[in-house]
């Protein structure tokens, strides 16, 4: 890690430097020898390997020169491959030592299995592992069919069930624009790995690729320039706009399903759609300037994972009160209920990174390490799962192998490393 960036320099330096350091000591410590937790804490299911937050760690472990971890990274794939479900599913989370299983909850995790194919190219990228590849491709096949088969109308996105992703105690679902953009990163990984084994284009999926991106670009994004030509639904389109006038042009729409649009802001979906090269400069200039006005809080430079914030007086408070696993998490300001979590921000900071905003993206990878030091159990350095959007506390359960990783993530990016590769 450099700090070439002239951001807010010397103020932040310690904590960077001390942040970094102990993000990857926090890596280390999810590290197992089937691949990484969630957290190396006795916390509900968490310590396991998990098909979405140990690809996230192993993606951001492939940002380092640590070969432990980049090791790690390896043995977290090959364990969910060897727990593969009977149609190609990822696990959700699986314990090795006792063979526990989970492919979801009420619902199966979709992302679980897109994380693990960006994950799976990403490895092959980083290190030139072909004894690795060669292992992983039928695994990787089967989970492929499998996502081809859960677009159920072979019309191009995603259907994603309720509980069906990272939001998994949230209200959205349908063709939900965080799933679609990582399904467009896994066909973009499964591109590059078919050139490399076959030395020639699979041009029936490099098809597919350009065609999501047509379909992304124009279903989640309301200009006043008439229907796009790539329009999944005209009426649901139409009745979006109508519905919702003033959002139109600013963030990307979050989720549409057959019974119409979502429009809360997505942190997550609106992070990577400009990190993974789908929005132009002029969307991203808008987004940049939406967030900078209307959701991030000066003093704690971090983003929620939704906003604005579903009260109690809201109309979907009481779906809300009663989608959860356990218990009830989703009070307002909490969880993904407006809470502010590292990891959303790093995928932020990478894009501005990337964009060529490296002075905003240092505030915002310096917000992450300031809340990985947030105070727990009397002691600093938590490394939290998300903050409270008020309180500014801790929250969730710590430490959290995918806050470490968002500290990483930020900082690689910071210093001009690709966090996902894009032709």
């Amino acid at each position: 890690m450099n700090n070439s960036t002239n951001g807010s320099n010397a103020a932040s330096r310690p904590l960077r430097h001390e942040g970094y350091r102990r993000a990857l000591q926090v890596m280390h410590d999810c590290l197992r020898k089937d691949g990484f937790l969630a957290t190396p804490t006795e916390q509900d299911n968490y310590r396991r390997i998990w098909g979405r937050d140990s690809s996230i760690i192993g993606v951001a472990s492939l940002l380092t020169d640590d070969q432990e971890l980049i090791d790690g990274c390896r043995r977290s794939l090959e364990t969910l491959a060897r727990y593969q479900g009977p149609h190609g599913e990822i696990p959700s989370n699986v314990d090795p030592v006792t063979e526990r299983i989970s492919y979801g909850g009420t619902a199966g995790r979709v992302d679980a299995n897109l994380w693990f194919i960006i994950a799976c190219g990403s490895y092959w990228r980083k290190t030139e592992d072909d004894a690795f590849l060669d292992r992983i491709l039928q695994p990787l096949e089967r989970t492929r069919h499998l996502l081809g088969a859960w677009e159920f109308n072979t019309r191009g996105l995603l259907y994603v069930p309720p509980t069906g992703d990272w939001a998994d105690e949230y209200l959205q679902s349908g063709y939900v624009l965080y799933d679609q953009l990582l399904y467009l990163q896994a066909q973009r990984e499964c591109c590059r790995l078919h050139q490399h084994v076959h030395a020639s284009a699979d041009h029936d999926l490099c098809d597919r690729v350009t065609r999501l991106m047509h379909l992304i670009r124009a279903n989640y994004w309301f200009t006043d320039e008439g229907t796009p030509d790539d329009v999944y639904h005209e009426v649901l389109y139409t009745k979006g706009q109508q519905a919702a006038p003033e959002r139109g042009g600013k963030y990307w729409m979050p989720f549409f399903s057959p019974f119409g649009y979502g429009f809360r802001f997505d942190g997550m979906a609106n992070a990577l759609v400009s990190l993974l090269d789908v929005a132009d400069q002029e969307q991203a200039d808008c987004v940049d300037e939406y967030i900078g006005d209307r959701i991030v809080q000066e003093d704690v430079m971090l983003l929620p994972a939704f906003d604005p914030v579903i009260t109690p007086k809201d109309e979907k408070w009481d779906d809300l009160q009663i989608t959860f696993s356990h218990t009830f998490k989703n009070s307002p300001y909490e969880y993904h209920n407006g809470g502010l979590w590292p990891l959303v921000t790093a995928f932020y900071a990478a894009s501005l990174a990337q964009r060529g905003k490296p002075q905003l993206a240092r505030r915002y990878a310096d917000g992450i390490h300031a809340a990985n030091r947030s105070e727990t159990d009397g002691g600093h350095w938590s490394f939290p799962e998300f903050l409270h959007g008020k309180q500014h506390v801790a929250g969730g359960t710590h430490p959290m192998g995918w806050s470490a990783a968002a500290a990483v993530i930020a900082e690689a990016a910071l210093d001009g490393k690709n966090v996902f590769a894009i032709d």
